[in-house]
């Protein structure tokens, strides 16, 4: 397999895209705990992890920290952009990069990578791009570890693990 490094979107992708609003205004995410179990799987197997996201949350560096991704992105306006300065910090090309993406704002980037994916739940437009992997599973609800077991190969992964 020819992939250095797997990004991630957050909202609608990590997260079911719906928030949490406490009386106090606290917007909280809720995350699926098995895609963090495949990112750090792929960390293991040698595979650099990433963020690249539009919005700027604590919430979510506490989560990349929590799973010790090398790269972090956020208040992203060009993706393509910053996934090409990842590209640089990983000594790779874009062709050996994965990105799961579900919305316009990760169009460009999901069209330049070697490996691109969304959720099942993606817009119409992600999932009409050419070569792109629709997973069956939705954002907040697997479709990031499913494209890990995808790429990686679940027997790869209990190896991954077995190997902690």
């Amino acid at each position: 397999m020819d992939l250095k490094v797997f990004l991630t979107d957050v909202d609608g992708v990590m997260t079911d895209g719906g928030i949490f609003l406490s009386e106090a205004g606290e917007e909280l995410k809720k995350f699926y705990i098995p895609d963090g179990m495949g990112l750090v799987l792929l960390q293991k197997m040698g595979i650099k992890t990433g963020i690249i996201t539009s919005e700027n949350l604590k919430m979510i560096e506490k989560r990349a920290a929590r799973l010790k991704m090398n790269f972090l992105k956020m208040g992203a306006k060009d993706k393509l952009a910053l996934a090409r300065e990842i590209c640089v910090e990983a000594h790779c090309g874009l062709h050996e990069v994965a990105y799961i993406g579900d919305d316009v704002n990760d169009f460009y980037l999901l069209s330049a990578v070697g490996f691109a994916a969304c959720p099942s739940d993606a817009q119409p437009i992600i999932k009409s791009i050419p070569g792109i992997r629709v997973m069956e599973n939705q954002g907040g609800r697997g479709a990031v570890r499913e494209f890990i077991n995808q790429l990686a190969g679940e027997e790869n992964l209990v190896r991954a693990w077995a190997e902690v």
